[in-house]
């Protein structure tokens, strides 16, 4: 196999021996030349274990099992055995060989669209960063104001630079939804979508759209990293993915954050000038946030145990301004998801409606069929919170006090409505049994984002 091959299929991974298709004599050829160089994969001192693919260092999410090879029991990590199990009998390996050189390419951009006075400065100052290589910048920008555009002229600019790109998002829904945006807007480049399940898996593109959990596989591998949606889970609540953003940066590399709804420690560390910022207050189509409205149910929680939602939602749905609009209601629960599309179903004859969450196989589907509006309600759980775009939707949260619905999650459903200019309003509808300080901050937050935009 060709050397520069090997480096471009191999360079800037970090990968278990069957992982590296190459035969064995050549496997070891490359070992002697140092091209490739191993490391354990687990890592122990005084019975205390660190996974070297993943960071992990909880001891609880350690097991042990039989070696097939050897037939000896062997310590196991649990936290990232979903990307391939690594026991510490086995060895990572990376790339040390002849690096890849990436091509430059001359105007790379091939999208048509124009940006607004709001989205060319946030452009603007992107371009300055990626072009500074400066360390990082923080991108806030409101529910629908077109971050994904504001980033192509970033992009396009790194790829002139001769410079490899990864956009990391939390959700595979997300890489799903970007992945023909980014091939339409730089339709001569080559571009991979990473994923669980994903059909291209060998992640050699100069420009790559992964969820995050696919960094564990990268080291030292990209020049400037986009972590979209950088406050959403899992990447706040598991640190292995920061960890693994972390590795899969090279030396003197960029990360550039995107946002809706920044956490509060990073607000503060932006209110102290820790944190290069810019700020987006507009929606790309110039028309405010819808604000959401609250609506009491006391007898909520026995309706939903009952799999019916409560009577003030058929009232509202049935008193609706704009009836053509399509639906989506957001429900805590995997189980209450299934549940209630089926008493909606026969409550609702009229409509076709269809339910979709994190184990459903046919999720792509069910929200490709959505999006061309083949059926009008789709009942989900905080799985579609964020990072789609359906153009003329309604939307109403059952049991808006749940604890799953934070006040970053009430907001970014929030802003599932009224995202096309055809349609830039949409009702939002909280249906709740007590107001949480959740709910409350999440208004007050939409609110304050209008001002701002300069809406009264």
């Amino acid at each position: 196999m060709d050397p520069t091959e090997l480096s471009l299929r191999y360079g800037g991974k970090l990968l278990l021996r069957h992982e590296i298709l190459i035969d064995d004599p050549l496997f070891e050829d490359l070992l002697n030349m140092n091209c490739l160089t191993s490391r354990s994969s687990i890592r122990s001192k005084w019975s205390h274990y660190q996974c070297e693919r993943c960071g992990n260092q909880k001891q609880s999410l350690f097991g042990q099992l039989p070696c097939h090879h050897c037939g000896t029991s062997h310590v196991y990590c649990r936290k990232c055995i979903e990307m391939g199990r690594v026991m510490a009998c086995s060895l990572l390996y990376e790339w040390t060989g002849p690096e890849y050189i990436w091509p430059s390419h001359k105007n790379p951009c091939t999208w048509t669209g124009e940006l607004t006075i709001s989205q060319q400065k946030a452009a603007d100052r992107i371009v300055r960063t990626v072009v500074n290589r400066e360390e990082e910048l923080l991108t806030w920008a409101v529910c629908g104001a077109g971050k994904t555009e504001m980033l192509f002229p970033g992009i396009a600019k790194a790829l002139e630079l001769g410079h490899r790109v990864c956009i990391a998002t939390p959700r595979t829904d997300v890489v799903r939804e970007l992945l023909p945006r980014l091939r339409g807007a730089f339709s001569d480049i080559y571009i991979q979508g990473l994923y669980g399940g994903s059909l291209e898996k060998d992640g050699t593109a100069q420009l790559i759209i992964a969820t995050t959990h696919q960094l564990l596989r990268f080291k030292h591998a990209f020049d400037v990293i986009i972590i979209d949606e950088v406050d959403a889970f899992p990447y706040t609540h598991d640190a292995s993915l920061p960890f693994a953003a972390t590795r899969a940066k090279k030396e003197g590399s960029t990360t550039l954050y995107l946002t809706a709804t920044p956490r509060r420690d990073q607000q503060l560390q932006m209110a102290r000038k820790k944190l290069p910022h810019v700020f987006v207050p507009r929606r790309f189509h110039g028309h405010p946030l819808p604000v959401p409205i609250f609506r009491m149910c006391y007898s909520l929680k026995k309706d939903l145990q009952k799999c019916v939602p409560p009577n003030a939602f058929f009232k509202w749905f049935t008193d609706r301004k704009y009836q053509s609009r399509q639906l989506l209601i957001f429900v805590p629960t995997i189980k209450l998801a299934e549940s209630i599309t089926h008493k909606l179903s026969v409550e609702l004859p009229g409509y076709k409606i269809m339910a979709v969450h994190a184990s459903d196989y046919e999720r792509e589907e069910k929200v490709q069929q959505f999006r061309e509006k083949q059926f009008q309600i789709l009942v989900t759980t905080t799985i579609l919170e964020r990072g789609v775009t359906f153009p003329s939707v309604d939307v109403a949260i059952l049991d808006a006090g749940h604890k799953v619905f934070d006040e970053s999650a009430l907001v970014q459903i929030a802003g599932r409505a009224g995202r096309s200019p055809d349609d830039p309003t949409g009702e939002v509808v909280f249906f709740h049994d007590g107001r949480t300080e959740a709910m409350v901050r999440a208004v007050r937050a939409i609110i304050k984002m209008n001002k701002r935009g300069g809406f009264h």
